[in-house]
């Protein structure tokens, strides 16, 4: 497995996993007439986002240092490989970011605002890792 696959794994799970666990954590603060949008969200999202970089970064230290020989080679196809996942993933990036600006000018609350922010990153980042994962699994038309 190429070195900027494993990277991209890496990307895809620490991503999902920073999300499910900040919705596990907002969703359990709600009820018992708490609704969603009062939920204290604030620090469960910076903490979920700030854990998935930490998580990203270290396990990519990881992997560099299990195979020092693969750390940091990129031929032409890591990077065009590279670069479709990223245009990929920038789609959610800019959904999320109509999103937000569509509930800000409906002048929704904050946690809507917020949520649907952190949702297209967190997009982004699956689908563009989802994207590179696939064209090393199975190949790529570059043109």
């Amino acid at each position: 497995m190429a070195f900027q696959e494993k990277r991209a794994w890496i990307m895809a799970v620490t991503a999902i996993g920073g999300y499910a666990a900040y919705l596990a954590v907002v969703l359990g603060r709600a009820g018992g007439g708490v609704t969603l949008a009062e939920v204290p969200y604030m620090a469960p999202m910076l903490w979920s986002i700030g854990a998935s970089i930490a998580a990203s970064i270290a396990l990519g230290i990881a992997i560099a240092v299990a195979s020092p020989e693969d750390a940091g080679v990129k031929d032409q196809r890591d990077r065009e490989i590279g670069r479709l996942g990223e245009y990929a993933g920038q789609s959610f990036l800019v959904v999320g970011a109509v999103t937000a600006l569509g509930l800000s000018l409906a002048e929704a609350g904050h946690f809507w605002i917020s949520n649907a922010i952190y949702l297209g990153f967190a997009l982004s980042a699956v689908l563009g890792s989802l994207v590179k994962i696939a064209a090393y699994r199975w190949g790529f038309q570059s043109w």
